[in-house]
């Protein structure tokens, strides 16, 4: 006869633990996104860096979204972005002229990503910059921030968000210019050099 008493717990092994999904760069990059501005036009700049999470490790599965306004300043009002084959109905890219101020980049192993746009413009009292929501994993929200790429005018002293931030928390959202019309940006998650991000209502 067992001496087992009927509703004695059993043991059993933890089970592993899984990363919050959806995985945002496994099925929405396509062709083309991180490509918004012809390779030939001449204000053209390529923006660059990792996204990092609160131990500074890469996070290689974000998603990250741009949308900026030509060198004038002005928001593209085209669409273009997503042509599709009108024979298989797959992705076909860009066309290689328009320029449609979006671009979609998922990031690598290391974390990193990189667009081609146009440097942006200003617009009113706004120092030129592009908007970026981020999709990544563990975020059970996407995230809305801002860079700003140096440039002629205004000031960034001038912006509005910028003035209402500490200096350090400001420089944040700065993006540091490199050789070649290049600049880096890097997107820290948490810590604390977290990037600023924007709520709206």
């Amino acid at each position: 006869m067992s001496t087992r008493t009927p509703h004695a717990p059993v043991p059993h092994a933890p089970t592993p633990s899984h990363t919050i999904g959806p995985f945002y760069g496994y099925a929405l990059p396509f062709p083309g996104g991180p490509e918004a501005a012809p390779y030939a036009h001449p204000d053209t700049v390529t923006v660059h860096g990792r996204v990092l999470d609160g131990a500074g490790a890469p996070v290689p599965d974000a998603l990250l979204e741009f949308w900026g306004p030509d060198a004038d300043g002005q928001l593209p009002q085209q669409g273009g972005s997503l042509r599709r084959d009108p024979v298989t109905g797959g992705f076909l890219g860009r066309n290689g002229v328009d320029f449609t101020g979006f671009a979609r980049v998922a990031t690598d192993a290391d974390g990193h990503w990189a667009i081609r746009t146009l440097r942006p413009g200003a617009r009113g009292p706004h120092a030129p910059y592009l908007s970026v929501c981020v999709f990544a994993r563990g975020l059970t929200h996407h995230l809305f921030t801002r860079v700003y790429v140096p440039g002629d005018s205004p000031a960034t002293g001038t912006d509005p968000l910028l003035a209402a931030l500490p200096p350090e928390r400001r420089a944040t959202l700065l993006a540091t210019a490199e050789p070649h019309a290049t600049y880096r940006f890097d997107l820290r998650l948490q810590g604390p050099d977290e990037t600023v991000f924007l709520e709206f209502s």
